[in-house]
C-alpha cells in the first residue's frame, strides 16, 4: 500500500483521505488531488475562511456571527 501522513492505504484508488484527497496508490506512486477549492473571491474584511472536514470544503462565514455564510464569487 502507499501511506499519506502516517495512514496505510490499499493499493488502487483511495476516494477520500482523511484530509480530503482523492488519491491512486500503485507500487510507482501516490497521486493525490484535492477535493475542495479555495475561495479567492469574497469580502475579505466581513468573512473569513474555514476548512468543514465533513464536507471536504471551505466555508466563508461572516466574521462577526460565524452561524452566517458569505456570499463567494470565485474558487481556485
Amino acid at each position: 500500500g502507499c501511506i499519506l501522513d502516517g495512514k496505510l492505504y490499499p493499493f488502487g484508488e483511495i476516494a477520500r483521505t482523511d484530509n480530503c484527497f482523492r488519491c491512486s496508490c500503485s507500487q510507482q506512486a501516490m497521486l493525490c488531488c484535492s477535493l475542495f477549492h479555495t475561495p479567492i473571491g469574497y469580502d475579505k474584511e466581513n468573512c473569513k475562511v474555514v476548512f468543514n472536514k465533513k464536507s471536504c470544503d471551505y466555508d466563508v462565514v461572516q466574521k462577526s456571527d460565524p452561524s452566517k455564510e458569505c456570499l463567494v464569487y470565485s474558487r481556485v
